[in-house]
């Protein structure tokens, strides 16, 4: 454990090394300036100053790259990690600790910058031709792991990064001044070809090309993603000397690489403008890394690998190299908190911040077809009334622990219209500036739905160590006069003017930011607290970009609210689970050690939704129907529905008479097993069997589909049914085993009245019911699934009609997220088990990965039409 003093030296170490030869020399000149102002170093001191000499030496020698979250094409083994001349990222790593960053996080930044770094080209060659991608986390910090790759490739020998920002000038301006303020800690040693100044995009320079940066220099570009600042860079490029451009070293960062870069033309030789430019750019240069980040990685493993066209010269944008999944960052507020995961003994993980409008409301809100654009004016809603008033309450709540220096942001998304943005928040503004004296004074009726709203809330989410919200409304009022006075109402759309736009780089904002496509790709709000959401997609990486509501909320993780429809909560569930699922098969593939030439990632097909734009799914094609290597469940049942509910009951009974006519049931912990069913017996009952519409992912033509597909491929099954001592039978006999128990699975409080979404039917421990062995600890689906026999495994659930929620003990005070399942009668859940190796499960579209034979390089017809989506 180190001294206070230690720990000074050495940070004065790591921040003024860049400028000396040695680490020695470093020390010299730190000593001097501090003896001058506080007089010579006694003995203790300057053993102190030796021990701090070695923690640095420690901290910049060579260590061996694990790259645990990546596929990669057998990388050279060039890069080991920040080394003696690491100064800028040296400096970024004591600049990351002055903003408060706790060692954790940044110890995850430095391996996973260290990780994508050593996939890079190696800069001591003359050529290379590298094409990476890293995958993030929607608002998870991806920025961050941005400066840090850029810092540590400068200190490595790069010496030229081109870092494509966005398609919009704020975006832009964003990316410049981070990058600005996190990297350039030496600005001397930075050569800058664009500013955040509202002209200072990228012009070709004066003397037309560009200049070699001396050794351990740098030249820097944050540019528009757009193709006439494209076209200027090119032209810079074919207007440099020879000699300087075969002793660049060029990192080219893709920000939010899925909008704009991907090439959506519809012919095969056709490319878009920004495409072509990217394209042409990265061949024009002799030695260039090409990386992109995305947290919607769906139409880049779509590209096609082998492009044809006239120029072979012009590879397309393919991951070929490397795809790196960013780690789930610490601290992190994403799907899994607010939709939770897939499995039972998980319920409760995700918080209890979602709230549904009512059916009438979205059309009272937004304009039912794209005519009524300019003449629509919303109207306030219940809804919307509760979202603003809660808003109001959690700034005060932040206030009054202490984030009054801190930004606080509301999000209205509720039309794709340039001309709605202004009169929803013309509306917002008047309904609260008619209301802000009575808020202020604490009067008439507004303050007393504001106390009801507030009262409600603090009951159904609590910070850990609580049982609720631990602020009274006394407290709260103290701080809503302050709320009030420094509430604006920004609008942020495509039109709004650069001096109107939102913007956190000054005081503190406190505001309810109106928007559109605009607000839904790349732009931070800082400080979202609660989103209100009407914003509507078909297509995937449009929808989870959507989710601004994702991010870090420290401090205040328990006020966080998302007003939605039943629809678009039920997508994003869904979408989330996808989301994992592509991380989760770089994993796999990683383990198996193939690369991004080798494997296709797959994506899994949504009914009634899009992936990405049709055009950039010119060369994705649909995998065969299967369910191999998969789990599945019904979460969704149609629980009011007489005819349907008697039904399943029904197969689940004549299922069990003819299994306890051939086959005696073992008793395990989880329930009674049957072992060597028939495929037949199943089949009857899975096709007996209705399943809601509502599953996204489970339709039974597609289950049963794949049955009779693969039906003597699966042979006999093992069938179980899963009981617990809930002290609950159920109302009719279960066949041949008459009465049985029951078990609870209540339903979501936010779900709709229409079915009944439990959002998890199995647990883990569940299919370990016919496992020939027990996981090594606590493991994933997958360790589980290993444990078992290469055979299908049907589980059923028998659930009780009522399944009041269960009292949590820890908050025994707050409302559960659930409520009483209340069906019409007990239901039959069931989960299937699927033997086999899950990445060659489907409905998924992959990317063919083949090289295309002679005999296909010739153009087809291309048949898909692009999904159009809403423009601001």
């Amino acid at each position: 454990m180190t001294s206070s003093q230690i720990e000074i030296f050495a940070t004065q170490l790591r921040q003024r090394r860049a400028n000396y030869e040695t680490l020695e020399a470093t020390a010299a000149a730190c000593r001097r300036e501090m003896e001058g102002m506080f007089g010579t170093f006694g003995p203790e001191m300057i053993a102190d100053q030796k021990v701090a000499i070695e923690l640095v030496r420690a901290e910049i020698q060579d260590v061996e790259v694990l790259r645990r979250h990546s596929i990669v094409d057998m990388p050279e083994d060039w890069y080991r990690g920040p080394g003696k001349n690491s100064h800028h990222w040296g400096a970024l790593h004591e600049y990351l600790k002055t903003k408060g960053w706790n060692p954790e996080t940044i110890d995850s930044l430095d391996r996973a910058s260290t990780e994508v770094v050593s996939l890079l080209g190696n800069p001591a060659k003359d050529k290379f031709a590298c094409r990476g991608l890293v995958v993030g986390y929607v608002q998870s910090g991806k920025t961050a792991n941005m400066t840090a790759v850029m810092a540590k490739s400068v200190d490595a020998g790069y010496n030229m990064i081109i870092v494509l920002g966005g398609v919009t000038n704020k975006l832009r301006k964003q990316t410049q001044d981070r990058f600005e303020k996190d990297v350039l800690r030496h600005r001397d040693l930075w050569q800058l070809y664009t500013t955040s100044a509202p002209d200072g995009d990228f012009v070709q320079p004066a003397n037309g090309g560009f200049v070699l940066p001396a050794e351990g220099h740098a030249q820097l570009i944050v540019m528009k993603k757009e193709g006439s600042r494209l076209k200027q860079l090119r032209r810079t490029i074919s207007r440099t000397p020879a000699v300087v451009l075969r002793g660049l070293r060029v990192l080219l960062i893709d920000d939010e690489c899925d909008q704009a870069s991907v090439n959506s033309a519809r012919g095969e030789y056709d490319m878009t403008r920004i495409n072509a430019e990217i394209r042409k750019v990265l061949a024009a240069l002799p030695a260039i890394s090409y990386v992109g980040y995305t947290a919607t990685p769906f139409a880049n493993v779509f590209i096609n690998p082998y492009p044809d066209g006239l120029d072979q010269n012009l590879d397309d944008l393919y991951p070929r190299d490397f795809i790196t999944a960013l780690e789930r960052p610490i601290g992190y507020f994403g799907a899994r908190e607010v939709f939770g995961g897939d499995s039972a003994e998980r319920d409760g993980d995700d918080l209890d911040m979602i709230r549904i409008l009512g059916k009438d409301e979205p059309d009272l809100l937004r304009p039912t077809s794209p005519r009524a654009k300019e003449d629509f004016r919303p109207a306030m809603t219940e809804s919307l009334e509760e979202a603003i008033l809660w808003f109001i309450a959690s700034c005060a709540i932040r206030r009054s622990r202490g984030q009054d220096r801190e930004h606080m942001s509301m999000l209205v998304h509720s039309s794709p219209y340039v001309r709605q943005h202004e009169y929803m928040s013309s509306l917002i503004r008047n309904w609260v500036e008619q209301r802000k004296s009575d808020l202020i004074t604490g009067t008439g009726e507004v303050t007393k739905r504001f106390r009801d709203v507030f009262e409600r809330e603090r009951e159904r989410t609590a910070p850990a160590g609580h049982g609720r919200i631990p602020e009274d409304f006394e407290t709260i009022m103290a701080h809503v006069p302050a709320v009030l006075a420094a509430l604006s109402y920004p609008v942020e759309n495509g039109e709004t003017e650069d001096e109107l736009r939102l913007d956190y780089t000054g005081d503190p904002v406190t505001c309810i930011v109106v928007g559109g496509t605009v607000l839904a790709r790349g732009l931070t709000l800082e400080g979202l607290c609660v989103s209100f959401f009407l914003r509507t997609s078909k297509q995937y990486d449009t929808l989870l970009q959507m989710g601004r509501w994702f991010g870090y909320r420290r401090g205040y993780e328990d006020l966080p609210r998302l007003w939605t429809t039943e629809d678009l909560a039920s997508k994003f569930r869904s979408l989330a689970t996808i989301e994992e699922e592509i991380r989760e098969d770089i994993a796999v593939y990683r383990e198996n050690k193939l690369t991004p030439r080798d494997f296709a990632v797959k994506v899994r097909a949504i009914p009634g939704m899009a992936i990405t734009a049709a055009t950039k799914m010119k060369h994705a094609f649909r995998t065969s129907m299967s369910f191999s290597g998969k789990h599945v469940q019904t979460i969704r049942f149609d629980h009011r529905d007489g005819e349907v509910v008697g039904g399943n009951w029904h197969a689940a009974s004549r299922l069990v008479d003819t299994m306890l006519a051939t086959i005696t049931p073992e008793t395990k912990k989880q329930g009674l097993l049957f072992r060597k069913v028939p495929f037949a017996t199943v089949r009857r009952f899975l096709s007996d069997t209705e399943i809601c519409e509502e599953h996204m992912d489970l339709k039974k033509s597609h289950l049963i589909g794949y049955l009779d597909e693969e039906g003597n491929a699966l042979g006999e099954w093992d069938v179980a049914i899963i009981q617990t001592a809930s002290g609950m039978k159920s109302a009719k006999p279960l066949g041949g085993l008459g009465h049985v128990d029951t078990m609870r699975r209540s339903r979501l409080r936010e779900a709709s009245p229409r079915y009944a979404d439990i959002k998890a039917l199995m647990s883990k421990a569940d299919i370990l019911i016919d496992a020939e062995r027990e996981p090594e600890g606590e493991g994933d689906w997958t360790s589980y699934k290993d444990c078992r026999p290469e055979i299908p495994l049907l589980l059923l659930y028998l659930i009780d009609a009522q399944s009041a929620p269960m009292v949590r003990k820890s908050h025994a005070d707050k409302p559960s997220s659930r409520v009483a399942l209340d069906a019409i009668a007990d239901l039959v859940g069931f989960g299937i088990v699927f033997p086999g190796a899950k990445d060659h499960s489907g409905g998924y579209f992959s990317v063919d990965i083949e090289p295309p034979a002679l005999e296909e390089t010739e153009e087809g017809e291309d048949q898909i039409e692009e999904v159009e989506g809403g423009q601001d």
